[in-house]
């Protein structure tokens, strides 16, 4: 499979800079701006460490991305079905 690269799209569906989708043969990554946040591959889902929780607008995508709130992401962080790790 070929990897693709695609604008994150706001509720109205307009496409938004610096907000990415990335489809690889084995991963599904959400990025901001040049950093990568979310990687999801077949068995896990890793969050960067650092940046998962960089700044608002990195989060609205990261919700929209994982389709849940913030306080979920933190739960399932806490519980280690989403796992930190240096992405970047």
């Amino acid at each position: 499979m070929k990897t693709s690269i695609e604008n994150m799209c706001s509720e109205n569906g307009n496409p938004v800079c610096n907000q990415f989708i990335i489809r690889t043969g084995k991963s599904v990554i959400f990025q901001s701006y040049n950093s990568m946040i979310v990687k999801i591959t077949n068995k896990n889902t890793y969050l960067d460490t650092y940046y998962w929780d960089y700044s608002k607008t990195t989060g609205k995508y990261r919700n929209l991305f994982l389709g849940e709130t913030k306080k979920e992401t933190e739960q399932k962080i806490k519980k280690g079905i989403y796992k930190l790790k240096n992405l970047n």
